[in-house]
C-alpha cells in the first residue's frame, strides 16, 4: 500500500507555487504494476505531440488511421462512437479518461512510440517511469519496440500527414528485474515461480502524483518540467478527466454499465448511487494483477475544498496471478471509499478550524465552467 495526499500552496494573490505533500508506504523504488494509470501521461503526450507539430489543418480532432507494417499490428481506420465514425486524438483521450479503454491506449502508444513517451517523461523530471507495451494484447517485448504507420486525413479523405513505421532505438525495462507473486498463470498452465515483470511498464506513485500536479497547475512547475500542451488541448483534458460517463454524447455510455463512480474509487467506491454535483474527481484509475489504483484531483466546490490524492493498493491473498482471484471486491474498492471519505473529512475538520487555505480561484478554470453546464 502507498498513499499520498498533496495540497496546494499559494501566494496572497492565489498563484500557486507548490505543494505540500504527506504520503504513508511512499517508495518510488519499489515496484507495483500501475496497470490503467499509465494511459494518462500517453493522452497528454498525444497532445504535447500535436503541439510540436507544424501542419496547418493537423488538430486533435483530425481523423487518424492506424495502418499496419508487421503481422502482429492491428489497424483501426473506423470507430462508431465517433460522431463522423472516424477515430482521432480527441476521441481516443475521451474512451481513455472517461472509461479506461485498453484500444484507445494502444492506437496513442502506436502514435507515440516508446522513445518519444519515455525521453518526454524523463525530461519533465519523471524519473521512476517506463512505458514500454500495449495493453491487453499478449505481444513480446520485441513486438512493443514496433509501432505502426500513421496517417491523418484531410476533410475530403485525402492525406494530410503521415508517420513511417518505426522502432524504438532505446531499451526500455526496468533496470531492477522486478518479481511479483510466487506463482502465476499462462492459460491454463501453472508456473511455480514469481513472475517477471522486467519488461513491464512502470508508473511510480511519486511519477503519478507529479504528472497531475503538473497537468492541473503547470504555473507552480518549471518549463521544462511542464507538459507543453495548448492551453485548449489542456482544458479538453482536463474536462474529460472530471467527465461522469453518462455526461459524455461521444462516445456514448449506457449509464446502468458504466455508472457514476465507475472510474471514481475514492470515496465513492462502487456505488450505483448518483455522485452530488459538488464534487468533481479529475482522475484516472488502474486496476490489473491485484492492483488497485486511483490518482486525482479532487474538488468540493461547494464547500471550497480541493487537493490531490493517490493512491494503490495490492491485494493478492494467495499469491498467484492470472488466476482471477483477486479482492478487489472485498478489500480494494472499501478502501478507496473510506480512505477518500477519511481524508475528505480530514480537509472538511481543518476548514472548519480555520487550518486548510481554500484555493482562491476553484472553480474559475475553463474545464471547471465546461463541466458546470452537464
Amino acid at each position: 500500500m502507498q498513499i499520498i495526499v498533496s495540497e496546494i500552496e499559494q501566494d496572497e494573490a492565489g498563484q500557486v507555487k507548490g505543494f505540500a505533500r504527506s504520503s504513508f508506504g511512499l517508495d518510488d523504488t519499489r515496484y507495483y504494476y500501475p496497470a490503467s494509470t499509465v494511459k494518462l501521461p500517453i493522452a497528454i503526450l498525444a497532445h504535447e505531440w500535436l503541439a510540436e507539430q507544424e501542419v496547418p489543418g493537423l488538430n486533435r480532432e483530425t481523423p487518424m488511421l492506424n495502418l499496419t507494417a508487421r503481422e502482429a499490428q492491428t489497424e483501426a481506420r473506423f470507430d462508431s462512437t465517433s460522431a463522423n465514425l472516424l477515430p482521432s486524438i480527441a476521441h481516443y483521450a475521451k474512451k481513455i479518461l472517461l472509461v479506461s479503454d485498453n484500444d484507445a491506449y494502444n492506437r496513442l502508444y502506436e502514435l507515440l512510440g516508446q522513445d518519444y513517451i519515455n525521453e518526454k517523461l524523463r525530461q519533465k523530471g519523471l524519473a521512476h517511469t517506463v512505458i514500454n507495451h500495449r495493453l491487453s494484447i499478449p505481444l513480446p517485448a520485441e513486438e512493443n519496440r514496433h509501432v505502426n504507420p500513421i496517417r491523418f486525413l484531410q476533410a475530403d479523405g485525402s492525406t494530410l500527414f503521415e508517420l513511417p513505421a518505426r522502432e524504438a532505438s532505446g531499451v526500455y525495462v526496468n533496470q531492477d528485474a522486478p518479481m511479483l507473486a510466487k506463482q502465476y498463470y499462462i492459460g491454463d498452465s501453472l508456473v511455480s515461480a514469481p513472475m517477471d515483470f522486467t519488461t513491464k511498464n512502470k508508473y511510480a506513485l511519486g511519477d503519478f502524483m507529479a504528472t497531475l500536479e503538473r497537468l492541473v497547475f503547470p504555473e507552480a512547475f518549471s518549463s521544462e518540467q511542464q507538459f507543453a500542451v495548448a492551453a485548449e488541448d489542456r482544458d479538453f483534458l482536463l474536462t474529460y478527466m472530471g467527465m461522469l460517463p453518462h455526461e459524455s454524447q461521444f462516445p456514448a455510455y449506457d449509464p446502468k454499465e458504466f455508472y457514476p463512480s465507475y472510474s471514481k474509487f475514492f470515496k465513492f467506491g462502487t456505488s450505483k448511487e448518483p455522485i452530488p454535483d459538488q464534487f468533481r474527481l479529475y482522475n484516472k484509475t488502474g486496476m490489473a494483477y491485484g492492483h488497485l489504483l486511483d490518482g486525482g484531483y479532487f474538488v468540493d466546490e461547494e464547500k471550497g475544498i480541493s487537493y490531490f490524492i493517490a493512491a494503490v493498493i495490492y491485494v493478492n491473498e494467495n499469491e498467484t496471478l492470472n488466476d482471477n482471484s483477486y479482492e478487489y471486491d472485498e478489500v480494494g474498492f472499501p478502501f478507496f471509499a473510506e480512505l477518500g471519505e477519511y481524508v475528505y473529512q480530514h480537509f472538511v475538520r481543518r476548514q472548519e478550524t480555520g487550518t486548510f487555505t481554500p484555493y482562491q480561484r476553484l472553480g474559475t478554470s475553463p474545464w471547471e465552467q465546461a463541466l458546470k453546464k452537464k
